[in-house]
């Protein structure tokens, strides 16, 4: 790829699409902090691996908000949906609601979890056995995670089959790629996600009295669509960030064979290849923030108001802190990766989603030990803020 020229070079290119890592790697050189007028929302692009987690873990300075316009009116139900999630509340209202749901995701709860995930694998795999050709994506990475998500939010199987495409409609709408029909869409969706809610928590038939989120529902007193904006974000979060990390790892443990035979030798690598895709190919590879005064950091300073975009994808490739950053490599044994964030935000569900990644993989090649890569079939969504594969096909 030749040089590309960071003051014309657009973020919607192709070329990032497809590839984004070498404008990183050309943004990080000229500077780790870097003022972009290109993008659709111009403003401060973080790439080093320091100055990101410093501003992940300064959350009196650079605050979360709504990633849609103050002055949007066109589409109040999908910003104040938004604005009651806890992933963009900031001090003691992000604290007390993480407080909240912080039990549905502790390590007790998820051990809980294991033998429903087993099962819920091994038999998506299971349906697998007789074909020649698997989409590791539509086939493997989506059904899982949606499963487990639904269960943990008494979602029941007969509307599973809607969350992909609400989550993915949702998800649309806070990246970069957005457009207004995408924005009216989300809207419609958020309308949607928060009646089907309001009917499953408050009908006699909806979900069961004995599930967590309920009585967390009935416990709390929660504001009805507060309480709907925290299940939503759930089951985006829940879903998408699993999605993109299963998908990905099982693409790269095929495109690097050497690494998934590591992996298939001794079960003990596979923690660790999880977590070498979750630094080598971020499921989240933007989070967003604003200046609450002015920052002065290093040679600049981030005036008040500025957006800040922090490039979790850029920092987890910091030549400064992994060794051969652009190999992938499971047995890296340092590696403080920041693909879940740092601070008060980090993600609630990563352990989960480490869980149900870790199992997948090891299911998947002890199923199809010989399965090889169709590299033409591998496509990825056209998203800036996330990585994540449209289609990715094996042979078995």
């Amino acid at each position: 790829m030749k040089k590309v020229d960071t003051n014309k070079a657009s973020i919607l290119s192709r070329q990032f699409l497809k590839n984004p890592y070498p404008f990183y790697h050309q943004w990080r050189n000229e500077h780790p902090i870097l003022w972009l007028n290109t993008l659709p929302q111009p403003g401060w692009v973080i790439t080093g691996y320091k100055e990101v987690k410093t501003i992940l873990l300064k959350h009196q300075l650079f605050r979360v908000r709504s990633p849609l316009p103050r002055h949007t009116h066109e589409f109040a139900d999908l910003k104040k949906a938004q604005k009651n999630m806890m992933l963009y509340q900031n001090d003691e209202q992000h604290q007390q609601l993480r407080t909240i749901f912080q039990p549905a995701f502790t390590h007790k709860m998820l051990e809980d979890l294991r033998p429903l995930i087993l099962q819920v694998v091994d038999q998506t795999i299971d349906q697998l056995k007789n074909r020649s050709y698997i989409d590791v994506v539509s086939d493997v990475a989506y059904p899982i995670p949606s499963f487990i998500i639904s269960e943990i939010l008494g979602i029941p199987s007969h509307v599973r089959p809607k969350i992909q495409k609400w989550t993915y409609d949702l998800l649309r709408v806070i990246d970069f790629t957005r457009t207004q029909n995408l924005l009216h869409r989300g809207n419609e969706t958020i309308k949607e996600l928060t009646n089907y809610f309001h009917h499953l928590y408050t009908s006699e038939g909806g979900i069961s009295k004995d599930s967590y989120i309920r009585r967390i529902a009935e416990k709390e007193g929660l504001d009805e669509k507060v309480l709907a904006s925290q299940l939503i974000l759930l089951l985006v979060a829940g879903h998408e960030t699993t999605v993109n990390l299963i998908a990905n790892a099982l693409y790269h443990l095929h495109l690097h064979n050497s690494e998934r035979m590591k992996c298939i030798q001794s079960q003990e690598m596979i923690p660790f290849a999880v977590e070498e895709v979750l630094r080598y190919e971020s499921p989240t590879q933007i989070t967003a923030r604003y200046a609450k005064e002015d920052v002065v950091m290093g040679d600049k300073t981030i005036k008040r108001g500025h957006q800040v975009y922090l490039f979790l994808g850029a920092a987890n490739r910091d030549p400064n802190i992994f060794q051969n950053p652009s190999c992938f490599k499971i047995d890296r044994r340092h590696n403080p990766h920041l693909a879940f964030g740092a601070g008060s935000h980090f993600c609630i569900g990563s352990q989960l989603a480490r869980m149900e990644a870790q199992i997948t993989i090891e299911r998947f090649f002890q199923t199809f030990p010989n399965s090889t890569l169709d590299e033409q079939s591998v496509k990825w969504r056209r998203l800036i803020g996330f990585r994540a594969l449209k289609s990715c096909t094996v042979t078995t």
